[in-house]
This record gives structure tokens, C-alpha cells and sequence, in this order.
């Protein structure tokens, strides 16, 4: 039963990781695990951080996605 609800959590987290790339919400543990294996000499981001420099990159120019 154990294996079940791991594997049900592993869904439920990719399911949340999905639905907030759809909407354009990052996904801040994504970018931690990235950070950690690929870039271990530099310093991760907080959550804020990473959040408001996201939004920045989104908006950038700030025209917005209006026709």
C-alpha cells in the first residue's frame, strides 16, 4: 500500500507542476533541483526572488500580451 500512495504523490506533484506551466506559473522546485545538480557553485534563489524575477521576464517591456 505504501508504493501506491508514493505513486500517487509522485502524480499529484507532476499533475501541480503541469497545471502551473499551463497558466504561466513557475515552478520554483523545479528551478531548486536544477540549480543543485547542473549549478552547484551558485547560490539558489529564494522563493521571492525567483518569483518576482519570473513575473519580470514574463512582463518585460511592459506592453503585456495585449493585441
Amino acid at each position: 500500500m505504501v508504493s501506491r500512495w508514493a505513486g500517487l504523490g509522485h502524480a499529484w506533484r507532476r499533475a501541480v507542476q503541469v497545471a502551473r506551466l499551463m497558466i504561466g506559473v513557475p515552478d520554483y522546485d523545479t528551478y531548486v533541483e536544477h540549480m543543485r545538480r547542473h549549478h552547484p557553485d551558485r547560490e539558489v534563489m529564494s522563493y521571492a526572488r525567483f518569483f518576482d524575477e519570473r513575473l519580470q521576464a514574463r512582463y518585460r517591456g511592459g506592453g503585456g500580451r495585449c493585441c
